[in-house]
């Protein structure tokens, strides 16, 4: 449950520029030592404050990186164990009020096809996405121009709930959308979502006002306080994230944490996933193909890492943005959600429209059935699981089993329940094969022997037919 709010807030006082550049002077000191301090109090799995993550980031001592991968790999393994969450973003229009400088959907840029998507036309898209074996859906939409917007979205999670494809279904719908009012969000909540996400882009005010010159998204504030609106009107699962590029990496981890430690403070949680996206280009976007701070991979892969460190109970989500090499290089650093066989432009699945524009260039262009087989043979668990949403473990609740170490009674064994599933109705044969042995290895690994004996129960009635079990 979310706790009550006592308090008003100013939503200009979120992040301190003076206290961000405070941490990261004082860390600067004695980084290495610090560092090292840092990553044997993060093993205690209680998190690390903006001290202790500024010594990491601005740490550059060779030895104590592979130290904080190591810790990294050692957390998230004995929070979630190796269960690999997978989605799929729906995009449903790029039509767009907003001029995101590194953005193919910004209002100004007249070389590309518009595209709003019909009810029936995201029928068809939901029917290609179950008909792979896509269990769970990020709905992305543009801030669109028309007046009944909202509607809209609205309508389309009713849409795309109502789609059945054989055996196949979406069980939880996430969604990606603009800054919404409390009232708003309310009507959000009722349609049945799973995770509100928003990412602040940056969190340095003169680079996120450079970036976005016009269009509603163009106030700051509006948008850092969003999430404080939604915990409001009783979404308590949110996600955050940073467009790593558009400013120095470092400062924007460390306001991500403060916008964390804000939530947290006000509403007893703090976000449920993290997003850690890397500019890519994007059609006729000059900064796209030239950001202004770019992050290279080795960094990329520390930052990845830290955040792990710094809230290690926050699922962490690696997008087909990144290649298939850097992906299944931070599964070990702390990710554990990551899309497959995605497309980012309206359009792109069922339909097959290739004309209507994406939204930024694809790392990773593997198939679902190809990005589980890889994921499988790197000894990963493929999940689909929603049985936390559907079962109220949300928020504060689905904390209150993670910090104690209970939430790895449900996640190993509802990833393998999902991905046996996923094994009998679309695997190919190669997947197939792959993944009925990695189940077979992995049941030893459920906490305990009544559980593994429940889960082996099920794993007989879904290889029967039956469909849709959890714990």
């Amino acid at each position: 449950m979310i706790q009550a709010v006592k308090t008003r807030f100013d939503p200009s006082q979120i992040i301190c520029d003076e206290i961000i550049n405070h941490h990261l002077a004082k860390a600067a000191a004695d980084a290495t030592a610090r560092a090292k301090d840092a990553v044997a109090k993060a093993l205690e799995l209680k998190g690390l404050d903006s001290e202790e993550v500024a010594a990491l980031l601005l740490c550059e001592d060779r030895d104590i990186q592979q130290e904080i991968f190591a810790a990294a790999n050692r957390i998230k393994e004995s929070i979630y164990g190796k269960r690999l969450v997978l989605f799929a973003p729906l995009y449903i229009s790029n039509v767009c009020r907003n001029e995101c400088l590194y953005c193919a959907f910004r209002a100004d840029n007249k070389n590309i096809r518009r595209k709003t998507l019909s009810q029936r036309e995201i029928a068809s898209e939901v029917r290609s996405l179950t008909s792979a074996g896509q269990k769970r859906i990020l709905l992305v939409a543009s801030e669109g121009m028309f007046e009944n917007w909202f509607d809209y979205i609205l309508k389309s999670i009713e849409t795309i709930y109502s789609v059945k494809e054989g055996r196949g279904e979406i069980r939880r719908l996430n969604v990606n959308i603009a800054p919404l009012t409390i009232d708003q969000f309310k009507r959000l909540k009722a349609a049945g979502i799973g995770t509100y996400q928003l990412f602040q882009e940056s969190y340095h005010r003169p680079t996120y006002r450079r970036v976005h010159p016009k269009g509603p998204k163009s106030d700051y504030d509006n948008r850092i306080g969003a999430m404080d609106r939604a915990f409001q009107a009783g979404v308590d699962d949110v996600g955050l994230g940073v467009l790593f590029g558009l400013y120095d990496y470092r400062y924007e981890v460390l306001a991500l944490l403060e916008h964390i430690a804000h939530l947290e403070r006000r509403f007893g949680v703090g976000c449920h996933t993290i997003s850690v996206p890397r500019i890519e280009p994007a059609a006729d976007c000059d900064l796209a193909g030239n950001p202004p701070h770019p992050v290279s991979d080795e960094d990329f892969k520390k930052l990845v890492a830290i955040l792990r460190l710094a809230v290690p109970y926050t699922g962490m989500i690696m997008s087909t943005r990144e290649s298939p090499e850097m992906r299944a290089q931070t599964f070990a650093l702390g990710v554990s959600q990551i899309s497959a066989g995605s497309r980012t432009n309206p359009g792109g699945y069922g339909l097959r429209d290739l004309d209507a524009a994406a939204q930024f260039q694809l790392g990773d262009h593997r198939s679902l059935d190809e990005v589980i087989r890889d994921a499988a043979s790197l000894g990963y668990v493929p999940s689909f699981c929603t049985a936390c949403y559907r079962l109220g473990r949300t928020g504060g609740d689905f904390m209150d089993l993670a910090k104690p170490g209970l939430i790895k009674q449900f996640c190993l064994p509802n990833a393998l329940l999902t991905f046996k599933e996923y094994l009998e109705d679309y695997a190919g044969p190669q997947t197939r094969r792959l993944g009925l042995e990695l189940i077979q290895n992995s049941l030893g690994d459920i906490p305990t022997a009544a559980r593994c004996v429940e889960t082996s129960a099920r794993l007989e009635k879904i290889e029967a037919g039956e469909r849709d079990l959890y714990f």
